[in-house]
């Protein structure tokens, strides 16, 4: 067996000496490309304006079961446009109602102090803050909605209930300003909405419970109008069960009302509790620090792309580099047979001639 039998073909392979050969021959385009993008990529950070986050944490209030006042919440929620999907009580019903319409318009049209001016006690309008421009006030809430989505983020832990709210704006005042008006919003949504619903509720038992007394009052009348009139029904079949169909509505008059005065106490109690604010576990301040552009970050990761980008294109330049070399050599090969076979033809056909004159 030869030596070339033995060794296998390794035709194609690339050895990490090979490859750091190809990108060291072309080092201008493997060092320069990702120079060039992270200058570039340093250049518009810099350029870019610098926006500001702060954040606001709290807990939604957990509500007491048994209650008909969650659904009337969730009634009231989707008049104001919010799809509840996760419970009036849960924290992704919260983050539903701050991306809601409504809440979003009174948060564009509600006055914040000014942080473009240097008094402190100027205020503005939000979209006149944000510049927002329109043909008509409903094209600017439009787009002054659209401008919110970039600007308030909701996170939210189902485990633990907890919700973060966030702004982020051209100016670090402003976005805390903005996360606790936000915050402010929801708590008069929370409150106006369990207390109208609450008041709904025990003015409604109130009238149920006064129908209920008279009903009772009734049914009482006519049993003891049946028994001041018959007053030896037990000597009649007819009477007896008249007498045993009266005392029946009175007992289920006298359980209706003590259920309604049940009902009614337990709605005053829950008409009070939810007087109660959502519970904050961290109020926005001005942050210190910009959260956006991360100029570091960026030039670093598009330096790394610029070098991948460059390598790959090195590498593929190599590549074709290689297959033309190899393309040369198949056709001098090739182009030596043909002149051979040429030649070979030329005296076949030459001896062929002689042959024949002979």
């Amino acid at each position: 067996m030869s030596v070339e039998e033995q060794t296998p073909d390794r035709e194609g392979d690339v050895s990490l000496l090979e490859l750091t050969s190809m990108l060291l021959k072309r080092w201008k385009l493997v060092v320069g490309l990702p120079l060039g993008l992270a200058v570039l990529a340093a250049v518009i950070v810099l350029i870019l304006p610098v926006r500001y986050r702060a954040h606001t944490v709290f807990v939604p209030e957990v509500q007491s079961s048994g209650v008909a006042l969650p659904s009337g919440l969730a009634g009231l929620a989707s008049q104001f446009g919010v799809p509840v999907t996760g419970g009036p009580n849960s924290p992704r019903f919260y983050a539903d109602v701050v991306a809601s319409r409504t809440l979003r318009d009174q948060v564009l049209l509600s006055r914040l102090p000014d942080p473009r001016t240097a008094a402190p006690d100027d205020s503005a309008a939000l979209l006149d803050i944000f510049g927002i421009e329109g043909a008509d006030p409903a094209e600017r809430l439009e787009r002054g909605r659209k401008a919110l989505e970039s600007v308030v983020e909701v996170e939210y832990n189902d485990e633990t209930t907890v919700v973060n709210l966030s702004a982020q704006t051209l100016y670090p005042a402003l976005s805390a300003d903005l996360a606790n008006h936000y915050l402010q919003l929801l708590n008069r949504f929370n409150l106006e909405t369990r207390q109208s619903t609450a008041q709904k509720q025990r003015q409604f038992i109130e009238v149920r419970v006064t129908e209920a007394e008279a009903e009772l009052r009734s049914a009482e009348a006519d049993l003891q109008k049946f028994l001041e009139g018959n007053r030896l029904f037990r000597d009649s079949p007819h009477l007896n069960f008249e007498y045993e169909r009266l005392q029946r509505q009175v007992a289920i008059k006298q359980e209706v009302l003590i259920t309604l005065r049940r009902s009614y106490e337990h709605a005053r109690i829950q008409e009070v509790n939810d007087t109660q604010v959502l519970p904050v576990i961290d109020r926005a301040v001005a942050p210190r620090e910009k959260s956006w552009p991360r100029r570091r970050l960026t030039v670093a990761v598009v330096f790394l792309l610029g070098g991948v980008i460059g390598g790959s294109i090195a590498l593929t330049l190599e590549y074709f580099e290689g297959a033309e070399r190899r393309q040369a050599e198949v056709y001098e090969e090739l182009r030596g047979r043909w002149t051979a076979a040429k030649t070979e033809i030329k005296g076949a056909l030459r001896t062929f001639g002689r042959r024949r004159s002979e």
